[in-house]
């Protein structure tokens, strides 16, 4: 009955918000509260669990996504956007643009976190679907399936890095192994697969439209670059430093408060007010209006992000994982396979790639201590299963959706079935060297 609820609710939603053409916010507001009254929940739990649904998600996400959609839209208005897309299109030609833009993707998504590097990459891929009018979804995707491959199957992200933890693996050889799995995932989940979408037809969000500025009005091409990336460069330097020196107490304070994603982001803009702006012609009063501009087209974007972070709290408060973990638990598979695929089951009802991991990694690590199973891939696989089919309870489903402004049925289409080939393909590397190692 629980799954029942569950389908249930989601088609739903997906009713009100294709056919009634209901809000997406407030069509996850009402189905939150159903779910949770048809779960069981008290009815004054269910309102708490929406509301911090929403906190912990907007919590963090407000500051990064509204300074990158600043940060991205003086990168289009001030004609860095331009040069950048030149230079991209020189290095790699048209032709092979995609795997060009699946590389950086992959580089930036390692030390970032992918809604940091969502924002931060999407002006980057609209700047060149704008000035050589190729389809975007076609040339995104790579790029985006780079950075969810990175944040599912290698640590330092969040979700991998407690798996490396809860399973006793070694980050280091964790990271090798993932990828070596995560080049030939992204590229059938990316470049082959993006094949298929060509026939899409997107308009990305007016934020990131590049207007042509004249050759002489644009910054040089390093001051371009460093702009845009700088939030990249910051993080990564943190990283590395934390590495280095674990034991200094100053440094490691230091280096945690500049490399918080909000800090960065909020650097960065700073940084590109006057690199990008002041310095190349514009005045504070018309940089802070770009900077307004850009902060209303991501509004309803944020309010669509809350409503699905509302129905994912109230899926979890539920107590609905556990009941899945507990069934799923007297499965007779393989622990590699079945790790997977507890993850991608919980990933499909509750729409969190983190939760998902977390609450499969809780169910399948006494069986890897039991089955003497190869800790390292049993990270990668949990991780690959946590990407399971992203669909309308996952935020990351509404950032792709509403930047690249596509109907549910393409966004399914496209990012949810990335997604799900992103998943299978990684369960099958992790196979595959299962049988070597």
């Amino acid at each position: 009955m629980p799954l029942l609820t569950v389908g249930l609710c989601v088609l739903l939603l997906i009713l009100m918000i294709s056919w009634g053409k209901v809000s997406p916010f407030l069509s996850f507001l009402v189905v939150s509260l159903l779910a949770g009254a048809l779960l069981g929940m008290p009815l004054v739990d269910v309102a708490k669990s929406v509301q911090k649904g929403i906190g912990d998600t907007l919590g963090g996400l407000v500051v990064v996504i509204a300074l990158g959609a600043m940060l991205g839209k003086l990168v289009a208005d001030s004609g860095a956007a331009q040069t950048i897309a030149g230079v991209m299109m020189n290095l790699f030609g048209q032709r092979y643009i995609q795997w060009g833009l699946m590389c950086t993707g992959f580089i930036i998504g390692i030390p970032l976190f992918y809604n940091v590097g969502f924002v931060l990459m999407i002006p980057l891929i609209f700047s060149v679907v704008y000035r050589y009018k190729l389809p975007a979804v076609y040339i995104g995707l790579p790029m985006l399936a780079s950075l969810s491959v990175a944040h599912g199957f290698l640590p330092p992200h969040p979700s991998p890095a407690a798996l490396v933890t809860q399973f006793g693996a070694n980050m280091g050889l964790t990271l090798l192994l993932g990828i070596s799995i995560a080049i030939p995932t992204i590229i059938l989940a990316g470049p082959i697969f993006a094949q298929t979408l060509k026939g899409i037809h997107a308009e990305p969000l007016d934020t990131f439209a590049t207007k042509p500025v004249p050759l002489d009005n644009r910054p040089g091409t390093l001051n371009s670059f460093l702009s845009a990336l700088l939030p990249v460069v910051l993080l990564a330097i943190t990283t590395v430093l934390r590495v280095i020196f674990p034991t200094n107490g100053a440094l490691m304070t230091s280096t945690a408060f500049i490399g918080d994603p909000a800090v960065v982001m909020l650097i960065s803009v700073l940084v590109a007010t006057v690199s990008l702006g002041l310095s190349n012609g514009k005045t504070m009063p018309q940089v802070m209006k770009i900077y307004e501009e850009a902060a209303k087209d991501v509004a309803m974007i944020l309010l669509i992000i809350a409503g699905a972070g509302a129905l994912k709290q109230v899926l979890s408060d539920s107590g609905l994982s556990q009941e899945l973990a507990t069934r799923l638990q007297t499965l007779t598979l393989p622990p590699l396979v079945l790790g997977w695929l507890i993850a991608a089951i919980i990933r499909v009802c509750l729409g969190s790639a983190t939760v998902a991991g977390l609450t499969a990694a809780g169910i399948i690590a006494p069986i890897v201590a039991q089955q003497h199973v190869n800790p390292n891939l049993m990270v990668i696989a949990v991780g690959a299963g946590s990407l399971m089919f992203s669909h309308v309870n996952d935020p990351g489903f509404w950032l792709f959706k509403e930047y690249f402004n596509l109907s549910l049925k393409d966004t399914i289409r496209s990012w949810s079935l990335m997604e799900t080939i992103v998943a299978f393909a990684g369960l099958a590397g992790v196979l595959l060297f299962n049988l070597i190692l």
